[in-house]
């Protein structure tokens, strides 16, 4: 093999009359790409120096990095630390969701948007946002580059025009964007818009891009294909089989050509290997060494050749933290600037990083507001200007879908429509409800001003029965309450949410079991108004089996009046009158992980009642498991739905869960309470203390989470099985 390299190198030695230009080429394959990064150490390794770089796909990718001045050490260290599923679906963290979509957009199990007043799919699986995000930020010390001819190695990049079906090639602008585009695989990232052309990924129409390379007029081009092959008869089992099939004829046909093009063509042995294989990230380099070390003498050769070489630049990724002085943002329409920079959590004059600039951005996408989000640097006066070019979501209306089961609200399908820009900027109306045994809504129209104080308006109602005690006996009652509430709203860092709101509720309780002259008995059918304030904190990474964080939610109400006493007559016997009062509710909690699998979730829980409440309705009841209760029923293991019920209480719950499987966990509860008049004011703190347990498992599933507990009480001698199904609503 060596002999053949020689002979076949040997004209090329001679004909040489100047130092050669070398230009290199890598294909599109998805994870398959990897294998460039072998190729490019064995490149150093010999002392080649790359005169050009061109790519498709994942190869501009890597293309890009290495033209940027990355070594391919560098790029293989990058590589390795990137987690590329959670990186191709965009997924954000938790923390950087807005608390909106904290509280109410976490129910459903998945969305479809409305385009023209009918249902349609998603462009792609991805918006690509975080692809985005992280070229931005690894290319951050060439953001001021707009022309690719001007990168430490020249550079140029292959994407296809969706409209027209032509090549495009990019070698100007945005270079983040450009590698974007080239890598946008159809429906797993959506198109990118680059000078009014949709474009998609450039291995549709040339996967392997050598005949631009022949127009740089370099002496010599390297190819490294990563390419597949056609499918085996055997092979052709399904429709997306033949479409791929059609697909590949001309990308490989076209790839053939190319190769006739090129000096030196490498193709890694990575067959066994598919464009998904991202957690083969060491198996796929070590192929490309593999395939790369047989050419060993022809780069010694090349080498040699090269007498004047560029100095090596040393490329480092920008850790260190910079003045923003000036913010420009472009684009916007719909959502003003205040609302942008709230999300962001950014001002002018505040001190950043590029990490930090990609975390905010994710902030932002977290939204679902914008289609893409674009932004670089440029030198300022004495820091760094900002420029922000937003590219606005034009879908606004989505209706989602989920299931739930509980033991309280039965069976239900959940229906979500979210409608954005519906009368202002930077509006939003989200309508939930919940078809089956107990139909229940919650309609919600918030304006969001970013970083200025925002307001909206909830409707609620909800409807339930179950066994409570009143006046001392447990009754089977049915549960209705119809609530309103305007309230002004603003939030610190996503994580904080303060406000103040005022609300009118309408509240039924009846009940069969006790009829007053042959009809059913009502304990309440009053309106209630009243005015709250809350404080809540929000860190956990999960709102199910969350494994670290903090949550907080202090609340107060102020009942200030209510049609009760007119109605005391059409009520049970001995029903009370009602008299202003107040209430304190707060709740307090944190997850931690120790050993990577075994979970400490702590909450405490305090109620108390400021003023005499002579009516039973507002009391604490503490039990059952749910997670969506309203009004003052608090969960509590080892007891039934609002089994126990006073004017104040303290709760305890100590919850640890082991994950013995990836989302599957096994848990232990232990909680403990006590429930009185006043728990404050008896003679020992620890007297009458209730105690209840459960042991469980526990699913995340793509309907929501799974849960089957047994529960118990040492206090009496009942037993409970608990059973969930899907998001909580």
């Amino acid at each position: 093999m060596k002999k053949l390299l020689i002979i076949l190198f040997f004209p090329v030695i001679i004909l040489a009359q100047s130092q050669p230009k070398v230009g290199l080429v890598l294909s599109g394959g998805g994870a398959k790409g990897f294998a460039h990064i072998g190729i490019l150490k064995e490149l150093e390794k010999a002392g080649v120096q790359v005169d050009y770089v061109g790519g498709t796909s994942m190869g501009a990718i890597v293309g890009g990095l290495y033209a940027s001045g990355y070594s391919a050490g560098q790029i293989e260290n990058i590589i390795r630390k990137v987690d590329f599923k959670n990186l191709m679906i965009d997924k954000v963290s938790r923390n950087q969701r807005p608390f909106f979509s904290k509280e109410h957009g976490e129910k459903y199990a998945f969305t479809l948007p409305i385009k023209k007043g009918e249902l349609g799919l998603p462009l792609g699986l991805s918006k690509g946002q975080n692809v985005l995000n992280f070229l931005t930020e690894l290319l951050a010390p060439v953001d001021e580059v707009r022309d690719f001819t001007k990168l430490p190695i020249p550079f140029y990049c292959v994407a296809t025009d969706i409209e027209t079906g032509k090549e495009v090639v990019l070698e100007k602008g945005s270079l983040p964007l450009a590698l974007r585009a080239s890598a946008a695989f159809p429906s797993l990232l959506n198109p990118v818009e680059i000078d009014g052309k949709l474009l998609v990924d450039g291995g549709v129409v040339n996967n392997f891009p050598v005949d631009i390379m022949r127009e740089k007029k370099m002496d010599l081009i390297i190819g490294v294909s990563v390419q597949g092959q056609l499918l085996k008869r055997e092979e052709l089992s399904s429709i997306a089989s033949l479409l791929l099939q059609i697909v590949n004829f001309q990308m490989y046909k076209k790839s053939d050509e190319q190769i006739r093009l090129l000096n030196f063509y490498i193709r890694p042995d990575i067959i066994e290997y598919s464009v998904i294989s991202f957690d083969k990230k060491d198996e796929i380099i070590q192929e490309g060494i593999k395939a790369a070390k047989p050419f060993r003498i022809v780069f010694d050769s090349i080498a040699k050749l090269q007498i004047n070489k560029k100095k090596p630049q040393v490329l480092n990724l920008r850790k260190g933290r910079f003045l923003v002085d000036r913010i420009i943002i472009k684009g916007n329409k719909n959502y003003t600037d205040n609302y942008i920079l709230g999300k962001l959590q950014l001002r002018e004059g505040d001190s950043v990083s590029y990490k930090d600039i990609s975390k905010k951005i994710n902030t932002l996408t977290a939204t679902k507001n914008f289609r893409r989000i674009d932004y670089h640097f440029m030198k300022s006066f004495e820091g760094k200007k900002l420029e922000l070019i937003v590219k606005e979501e034009s879908i606004k209306s989505y209706v989602r879908f989920g299931l739930h089961y509980d033991l309280l609200y039965k069976s239900g399908v959940l229906l979500n429509y979210n409608h954005k820009k519906i009368i202002t900027q930077n509006d939003e109306l989200s309508f939930d409800v919940a078809i089956g045994d107990r139909i229940r809504y919650d309609f919600q129209y918030f304006i969001d001003h970013g970083i200025k104080p925002s307001y909206g308006f909830r409707s609620r109602y909800n409807s339930f029965k179950s066994e409570f005690l009143f006046d001392s006996n447990l009754i089977n009652i049915k549960y209705n309450d119809f609530t309103n509430s305007l309230y002004l709203k603003t939030t610190f860092d996503k994580k904080f949410a303060l406000g103040i709101g005022v609300e009118h509720k309408t509240l039924h309780a009846s009940s069969e079991n006790i009829l007053t002259n042959g009809v059913e008995t009502f304990f309440d059918k009053s309106n209630y108004l009243n005015i709250y304030s809350f404080l809540k904190l929000d860190t956990y990474d999960k709102k199910m089996f969350p494994t670290k964080g903090f949550y907080a939610n202090l609340d107060f109400k102020w009942f200030m009046w209510s049609d009760r006493n007119n109605k005391l007559s059409k009520l049970a016997q001995m029903s009370e009158p009602f008299q202003q009062f107040s209430q304190v509710k707060g709740t307090i909690g944190f997850a931690s992980t120790f050993y990577k699998k075994l979970t400490l979730q702590y909450t405490g829980e305090a109620g108390y009642t400021l003023g005499k409440k002579l009516s039973e309705m507002f009391d604490y009841r503490l039990g059952g498991y749910n997670k969506n209760y309203i009004n003052n029923f608090t969960s509590f293991y080892g007891y039934d739905t609002g089994s126990l019920n006073n004017q104040s209480y303290l709760k305890l719950e100590i919850n640890l869960r082991y994950q013995f499987l990836e989302k599957q966990y096994a848990t232990f509860i232990a909680n403990y309470a006590r429930v009185e008049e006043n728990v404050f004011t008896v003679d020992n703190l620890f007297d009458n203390i209730k105690s209840g347990y459960a042991l469980g498992y526990g699913m995340e599933s793509f309907l929501g989470p799974i849960e089957l507990k047994y529960s118990w009480s040492p206090n009496h001698n009942k037993k409970y099985w608990l059973f969930n199904l899907g998001f909580w609503f």
